[in-house]
């Protein structure tokens, strides 16, 4: 019997498998920087955490910085599912606003007692270049996302490379709502706000969104 390639089920449960260990190094590496700061912790530190060796580790991630990706990509792809799960009548502002509701709450998107690892996470990016530069890859790949989820609410219809190229506004409205949501976060993770109520990330974002009030969607 010839050899076969793997069906799709079992390619599917590898992948699976493999985000599920990508998750598990990002929280281990998320918890040592937490605890200990980004300089005192290394690579192999973060793989003994996880539990795997650290060539396993280098399979995953080519840094220390790299491996907390996966958590920063978790939340930015909540918000962009968040937005594509609004009622189809709803407006793109009340999608983006709903998705900011849903993603930034507490208990909602993230446990109210993972958001103080957030803030320590926000701030190392801020204060480290390797990581700020990891922070802004996955808000680049984000915007992108979110940028495709406008075009089918404006058209209708599923993203095509024709319809998004044809619409150079949608492009401009996702990297103004990524970017509401993006300085939100940051801007609270700057103090000692607590994440419910006035100043937290959820408030400041939906105030930040305020400025696509009157974009010409129909445009």
């Amino acid at each position: 019997m010839s050899s076969t390639t793997p069906t799709p089920p079992q390619a599917s449960l590898t992948e699976r498998r493999k985000a599920e260990t990508r998750m598990e190094i990002a929280r281990a590496a998320a918890g040592l920087f937490v605890r200990h700061g980004l300089r005192a912790t290394r690579a192999e530190d973060i793989a003994q955490a996880a539990g795997i060796a650290p060539r396993t580790f280098y399979r995953y991630f080519a840094t220390k910085e790299e491996a907390v990706a996966p958590l920063y990509a978790a939340g930015a792809q909540r918000w962009v599912a968040a937005v594509r799960a609004a009622p189809a009548d709803a407006s793109v502002l009340q999608a983006l606003e709903q998705g900011v509701r849903h993603t930034l709450t507490p208990g909602v998107g993230v446990s109210a007692s993972s958001w103080e690892w957030v803030r320590t996470l926000l701030r190392l990016a801020e204060a480290n270049p390797s990581l700020r530069r990891v922070w802004a890859e996955v808000c680049q790949t984000s915007e992108r996302m979110l940028g495709e989820v406008l075009a089918e609410r404006v058209t209708g219809a599923e993203k095509t490379d024709d319809n998004v190229a044809a619409a150079p506004g949608i492009r401009f409205a996702a990297a103004v709502a990524s970017a509401a949501v993006r300085a939100a976060l940051e801007a609270w993770a700057e103090g000692d706000r607590p994440v419910e109520g006035p100043g937290g990330p959820a408030e400041l974002a939906s105030r930040n969104l305020a400025a696509l009030r009157d974009f010409p969607w129909e445009a």
